[in-house]
């Protein structure tokens, strides 16, 4: 039996099947390149959903990383730590914000921002007592928590587990009409992903998010955009929103800012905003720790320079001019992306996303499949020109032969 195989029956027989991973058991990672137990390299056209932005294994991180684990790693949010109030305020200062609310996962800072546009609603805009509405777009990927499925419009998240949690009222994604309508006085926020990434990375029309603030402002409802995917450099921006000119009320960040190293995870907004929320009303046992937020804290340091931002907006161009390419060979029926991320309808005739996947595993190239016929693209921001070139060439034979 091989380690692939023999690592595959223990995960098949000791945990639970939420997920449906291709047959590749990684055991080292640097760059923009992964070695399994086998020691085959594999090249990540994924980077953990923008998880590993700035690669596996990034120096700058792991050093910060190993200097503050020799120091402390969590004392709870009981005391401060040295490493806090420089997080909070660098972090506030990136997103042009005052105050930053830690948390952990994406989950968990959506559900904060959830928990904060109502305590908004009902502490400054004096929506009556549960009577407050978010509106949502179709089609969102936000977590998978009971209330975050409660909005989704994808069957397999939310399948089995209700009863769901009411409040939300869901429109068509990129539709400013419909989103305008569903906006009531006891409305208050829309919350949006300004690209949608679990649903095939789909960019919104021209000037949508800037109706989304149009909008929200003439009726005093927060603008939260779940830039947790699309934020911190992913798109050639530091934000997904900066591309339309728009500033939300809160930005919810996740994956990218603990650098594929620690899970962190934030909501940050103005003192107006995250001002609602009062001692012992809410918290998180690792939100904000010491390890985090030294780790955090070289993320935004990195992100200031505008290197990450420059490098996905330049190879960005390149990765969409060469898979537009392939929608003439007829492989392709869509090409859909921003910055260093894209998503890529498969033809029917070529395949489904995840065989289309498979198939370039089998050539040393990593990605994901989504809503069947679909394939993300999204590698680290680090990678070489020439590795993308390589996953693209790859991509090319698979398809066209």
């Amino acid at each position: 039996m091989s380690r692939t195989t023999a690592a595959f029956a223990s995960a098949e027989a000791h945990s639970a099947h939420n997920y449906h991973p291709l047959p590749v058991v990684v055991a080292t990672a640097e760059g923009a390149w992964m070695t399994d137990v086998e020691g085959r390299r594999f090249l990540d056209l994924l980077a953990g959903y923008s998880a590993l932005n700035f690669g596996h294994g990034n120096r700058r991180l792991i050093e910060a990383a190993k200097a503050q684990l020799e120091r402390v790693t969590l004392t709870s949010r009981a005391f401060h730590h040295d490493r806090f109030g420089d997080f909070c305020a660098q972090l506030a200062e990136l997103c042009g914000m005052e105050m930053v609310l830690p948390m952990s996962t994406g989950a968990e800072a959506v559900e904060t921002a959830v928990k904060t546009a109502r305590k908004w609603g009902y502490r400054v805009k004096r929506v009556p007592d549960n009577m407050a509405k978010i509106v949502v777009a179709a089609n969102n990927f936000h977590g998978r928590t009971t209330t975050l499925i409660s909005f989704s419009t994808d069957p397999e998240a939310r399948a089995d587990h209700g009863p769901y949690t009411p409040g939300f009222e869901i429109v068509p994604y990129g539709d400013l009409t419909a989103l305008e309508s569903a906006v009531t006085e006891n409305t208050v926020a829309v919350l949006l992903e300004p690209i949608q990434g679990e649903a095939g990375v789909l960019v919104p029309p021209a000037g949508y998010l800037t109706g989304v603030r149009r909008i929200t402002r003439e009726r005093n409802v927060l603008f939260v955009a779940d830039e947790i995917q699309s934020g911190l450099g992913r798109t050639g921006r530091t934000f997904a929103c900066e591309h339309e000119g728009v500033v939300p009320d809160i930005y919810v960040l996740g994956k990218a800012l603990g650098g594929g190293v620690v899970p962190v995870s934030a909501v940050v907004s103005s003192a107006d905003v995250l001002g609602v929320h009062r001692q012992g009303e809410h918290g998180s046992t690792f939100g904000g720790n010491p390890l985090a937020c030294a780790v955090a804290l070289e993320v935004v340091a990195m992100l200031r320079t505008g290197e990450f931002q420059r490098r996905a907006a330049d190879l960005g161009e390149h990765l969409l001019r060469e898979l537009r390419l392939l929608m003439g060979s007829g492989a392709v029926t869509a090409v859909r992306g921003r910055g260093l991320w894209a998503g890529v309808d498969i033809a029917p005739d070529r395949g489904t996303g995840r065989e289309v996947s498979e198939q370039l595993m089998d050539r040393g190239v990593l990605v994901k499949d989504t809503r069947g016929p679909t394939i993300r693209i999204s590698p680290p921001l680090v990678i070489s020109e020439e590795d993308l070139d390589w996953g693209l060439a790859q991509l090319r034979t698979v398809l066209t032969g």
